[in-house]
């Protein structure tokens, strides 16, 4: 039973977002005896800023994941932000500090390089080609970034969106050589599907995986499907590779940590979520 002392974490999102986290955090709370709970918000874009404020007046708060569209709207309103935020430009978390300031953080990326390590990826001094740049690819190139990789290249049918991402880059790690280029994955350590492309299987493929390597890591971000034509693709030609829900379920303990209820792992948090993937 929720009561004014049980610690609250918001799921804010559109109203018509389809809140899924708290299937997967109140079960594994309810686990561990933890007097906390994920509620799901609904709240329009333009009613968002003032609910937030209102939001993180209650006592018992101690932060909010953060969903679409609000995530970019989110860095204005935060105190501070971690420099993953900064490069993505989003934030889909926020945490109420003792003093009350709001620290804003991204964590989809953290989801996706944590799940690479775990599979014996070594991103340090690696070679890495992100495919899309947008809400996804950015902070996966930010958390690949400081995971100290060797170069980062990246694409996107919007240059301008991949020069951006290159700038912000460059700003934080200029030791680290940033690239704008093609969708070619030939000479990469690793190449990041981080398009919507896979979610129909009569998408076209975000690159050629003839062009692939079998010692090429192939990460996907599309959780519609497990394996998608690319990986599909990836896997015939002994590719190692990542699906895209192996992110989420790596995401959340990076989430755990940072609002202080310690962590969790991947299959322990399968093993009580309320929902299959």
């Amino acid at each position: 039973m929720i009561s004014g002392k049980t610690t609250l974490i918001a799921h804010i999102g559109y109203p018509t977002e389809a809140f899924k986290a708290p299937l997967i955090y109140n079960p594994w709370f309810d686990s561990k005896g933890i007097d906390a709970v994920v509620v799901p918000m609904g709240v329009k874009a333009e009613d968002f800023p003032e609910s937030l404020k209102q939001i993180f007046k209650f006592t018992n708060l101690r932060g909010a994941l953060v969903t679409m569209p609000h995530k970019v709207t989110t860095m204005s309103l935060a105190d501070d932000a971690t420099i993953t935020a900064k490069i993505a430009g989003a934030a889909n978390a926020l945490l109420k500090r003792e003093d009350g300031t709001l620290l804003a953080d991204q964590f989809d990326g953290a989801g996706f390089a944590r799940g690479v390590a775990r599979k014996g990826f070594k991103t340090k001094g690696s070679k890495i080609l992100v495919v899309g740049t947008g809400g996804v690819g950015s902070p996966i190139a930010a958390s690949l970034a400081a995971d100290g990789a060797a170069s980062i290249s990246l694409f996107d049918l919007n240059t301008a969106s991949a020069e951006g991402l290159a700038s912000r880059l460059k700003q934080y790690y200029p030791d680290m050589e940033v690239n704008v280029t093609s969708n070619d994955p030939a000479g990469y350590d690793m190449v990041v599907n981080a398009t919507p492309l896979g979610m129909k299987d009569s998408d076209p493929l975000p690159f050629d995986p003839t062009r692939l390597s079998p010692s090429t890591f192939v990460g996907e971000v599309v959780m519609k499907n497990e394996i998608t034509p690319i990986l599909k693709a990836a896997k015939e030609l002994g590719c190692q590779y990542q699906v895209g829900t192996d992110m989420l379920f790596e995401m959340i303990p990076a989430y755990l940590e940072f609002f202080g209820f310690g962590t969790a792992t991947p299959d322990e948090l399968r093993a009580v979520a309320k929902i299959s993937y």
